[in-house]
């Protein structure tokens, strides 16, 4: 997988590729199946697969507070499409210049610049200044290029239409099993771990403090969690917030993860936290007397969670 930040990096080589575009966040299985027809396209005509997208998001560029919480952060995402064979990730800042092009200049970069070989796009993509492309345009540009253009409808999954909106619903009502059968995979947070305030050692709970470098998360609150640590698997109690009990003013939201019966130095280390059940939304407490008390209840139903015999 390579990561081409902008036309100024685009080299002959990345040129002819069977593309497709959008923000892909979660890598869904509604994703999945634009990804596979891409790679299997581009394997037919000995080319690069290329997804196209944009850093921030374009909603994240007009209104950074009230966009949608990302399912993945840009490593995470990248390190899925790797994974789903794609090679190219062409992403494109997005700013004031991005946001005027129009759907006319977009459509010579796809054309002139990148010379693609053919286009791929979910059933309802527009492009271009105030969203004025639309998938007719894009056929139009095709016949202009000769590049051939595939639109992939919807897909569902018993029933409901797959997308990350629906995903973030799923997460925010703790429907976890859900939304791994729409995403494909768990849902999980990758980061790597660094020092706190060691808040966690004097009342007895180490945690380890993993930031999540977003202002939003679709998540809030505690969970059963399974942390992927050098090669191995460890469960745990995990909490996705503010931290109100401690914080006294609005932070960035944290993840906190309390590995059971676990002893070790994890500081700088990268883990994989998966989600298995919400335990309870995040609470503000009295003091740190209530908050030990009700940490420790987590740990044990998160006990009880792990202690289940397998469905």
């Amino acid at each position: 997988m390579h990561i081409i930040r902008g036309l100024i990096n685009l080299k002959p080589e990345h040129q002819r590729s069977v593309v497709t575009i959008g923000n892909f966040d979660g890598v869904h299985r509604g994703h999945q199946v634009i990804l596979a027809a891409v790679t299997q396209k581009a394997r037919e005509l000995g080319v690069p697969s290329m997804l196209i997208c944009f850093e921030p998001q374009p909603q994240e560029f007009f209104d950074v507070f009230n966009a949608p919480a990302r399912l993945t952060r840009f490593r995470e995402k990248v390190e899925l499409l790797s994974r789903h064979g794609m090679d190219l990730v062409l992403c494109f800042k997005f700013d004031e210049r991005t946001r005027s092009m129009s759907a006319d200049e977009f459509v010579r970069v796809l054309g002139d610049r990148i010379r693609a070989s053919a286009l791929y796009v979910g059933d309802d993509f527009q492009f271009g200044h105030d969203r004025r492309g639309d998938f007719a345009a894009l056929e139009s540009a095709g016949e202009q290029y000769g590049f051939e253009v595939t639109n992939l409808r919807t897909f569902t999954h018993e029933t409901l239409r797959v997308s990350s909106t629906r995903i973030r619903e799923c997460l925010a009502m703790g429907k976890f099993e859900l939304a791994e059968a729409l995403l494909g995979h768990p849902y999980t947070i990758t980061g790597k771990v660094i020092h706190g305030r060691q808040l966690g050692q004097t009342i007895g709970v180490p945690t380890a403090n993993i930031p999540l470098h977003r202002d939003r998360t679709p998540i809030y609150g505690v969970y059963a969690v399974e942390v992927e640590l050098d090669g191995r698997v460890q469960p745990g109690v995990a909490n996705v917030g503010v931290r109100p009990t401690v914080e006294e003013t609005t932070v960035e939201p944290i993840l906190e993860v309390h590995l059971l019966d676990f002893e070790g130095d994890i500081y700088g280390k990268t883990v994989r936290v998966r989600f298995r059940e919400k335990i309870r939304d995040e609470m503000r407490f009295s003091g740190l007397d209530e908050l030990k008390v009700a940490i420790a209840k987590d740990i044990q139903t998160a006990r009880t969670y792990f202690e289940r015999p397998a469905p």
